[in-house]
């Protein structure tokens, strides 16, 4: 492809904003720039071709990805043979893609979650015919899984797997069904033999994505549930450890944790948002389960996996929301006692229904809540760390701190442990003995006896 580059190669800049399902969309568009001749940089000025890949789910990231784009109009100056594309979640928007062809005209190219394979073509078009192209999804490419794709992964340690895409749910505050399209799976065969295909590359972290992966299966031709996934890929030999988000608890079943309690491979930690402890602001938010189905599944998954490490995300000031119902949602917390939380002010979505509801407490109010609630998980997560001092981990070893010399890795509960090592032991597992801990944090040193 007839890329103007300023150097002896292309250079790419690919940056992507949100969810760990745009890092893996972003691993693809990076392997097909690898498979068209581009390097790549993390410096604005050396790039020749800059992708923005963008999340939709809260104003902020939108706000970021709007100041981040109109700085890139001093380097469009500087570099007038520079292309500049956007993509992801932001741009399935109409009012989205509208702004940007009316306010950023230096953007080149602006593309969909749906058209990701249609990457080359695009910038093909884009340069040999020197004009914009906007090219988002519609309810044909919805249907349309592509497989094959060539993927450029960023570590060589852990990696993302996607098995389905889109969402069916349509909780009232959430944009993706909007922006990822109804739910479709990838078959067990193709996942099968990807999975295959990173442990034999060495991979030790595998995440299995979906926006709802307990929802797996369920349009295939021949059904297979999310646990019968699991054991599937919980069968291949080899020396790794999986993952997988999101979990939604209207889906989540007994024999999904019967699954996890009884792999060889399958990580002890779940991610099982909940968004409000209180029943009327969950029917609001149309999530489609109660405060007691909710806890009543956490202490199932307490008796089958006495060591389960769980995270969550949190809804703070959902429209309507009550001081009193906030509250419920700090006496789950708790309940429960998370190993942490994600935690959010409400940020309304143009298009969802929850955008139209009243609204009545102010923001600094809703502040004052969310303080509330993450004082009170930091003591949860330092009592939670606190009682792991003595016990010993299986750590997979990411880096090293450049700073400290001190290793860097994760527990099977997805929990950072720092500990003094070589660094030849990056890329493996070891056994920490864990000796202090920092809040969310652990400390340790190499067992003795492993």
């Amino acid at each position: 492809m007839a890329v103007r580059a300023r150097g002896a190669v292309p250079m790419a800049l690919v940056h992507t904003y949100g969810c760990q399902q745009n890092v893996a969309d972003g691993e693809k568009i990076k392997g097909q720039l690898e498979e068209m001749g581009f390097s790549f940089t993390d410096r604005e000025d050396e790039a020749d071709l800059i992708i923005f890949n963008t999340c939709a789910v809260r104003e902020h990231a939108e706000d970021r990805v709007f100041g981040n784009v109109g700085a890139l109009k001093n380097v469009k100056r500087r570099h007038p043979s520079l292309i500049i594309a956007l993509c992801g979640c932001m741009m399935e928007q109409e009012h989205v893609a509208e702004r940007i062809r009316k306010s950023f005209p230096f953007v080149n190219l602006v593309f969909g979650t749906h058209v990701i394979h249609k990457l080359p073509e695009l910038l093909f078009t884009t340069i040999t015919q020197s004009r914009r192209v906007f090219e988002r999804g519609d309810d044909s490419e919805d249907k349309q899984i592509v497989e094959g794709l060539p993927v450029h992964r960023d570590g060589n340690t852990k990696a993302w797997l996607t098995v389905m895409y889109g969402c069916d749910n349509f909780c009232s505050y959430c944009v993706v069904p909007y922006v990822r399209g109804r739910e479709r799976s990838r078959t067990p065969e193709a996942i099968v033999e990807e999975f295959k295909g990173l442990v034999d590359a060495g991979y030790k972290d595998i995440t299995l994505l979906g926006q709802n992966v307990n929802s797996y299966g369920k349009h295939l031709d021949e059904p297979v549930n999310f646990s019968q996934l699991l054991k599937m890929l919980d069968a291949v030999d080899g020396d790794y450890r999986i993952r997988f988000m999101t979990s939604h608890p209207k889906d989540a079943t007994h024999e999904l944790i019967d699954t996890i309690a009884q792999g060889r491979h399958i990580s002890h930690h779940l991610h099982l948002p909940f968004q409000s402890g209180n029943n009327r602001v969950l029917k609001e938010m149309n999530r489609g389960y109660s405060r007691e189905k909710y806890l009543d599944l956490i202490a199932y998954a307490r008796e089958k996996i006495l060591d389960l490490s769980l995270t969550s995300d949190v809804i703070v000031g959902f429209p309507g929301e009550t001081y009193e119902e906030f509250l419920d949602t700090v006496s789950l917390i708790q309940t429960v006692e998370f190993t942490s939380l994600f935690t959010f002010i409400y940020s309304p979505r143009v298009g969802t229904r929850a955008a139209k509801m009243p609204d009545p407490i102010p923001a600094k109010e809703k502040s004052k809540w969310f303080a509330e609630l993450c004082s009170e998980q930091e003591k949860i997560a330092a009592s939670r760390c606190a009682g792991m001092v003595g016990t010993v981990q299986r750590v997979l070893v990411e880096e090293q701190n450049e700073k400290t010399g001190l290793l860097f890795g994760r527990t099977d509960g997805n929990i950072v442990v720092d500990f003094p090592g070589d660094e030849s032991l990056i890329g493996g597992f070891a056994d920490v003995k864990i000796t202090s801990a920092r809040n969310w944090i652990l400390n340790g040193e190499l067992n003795q006896l492993s």
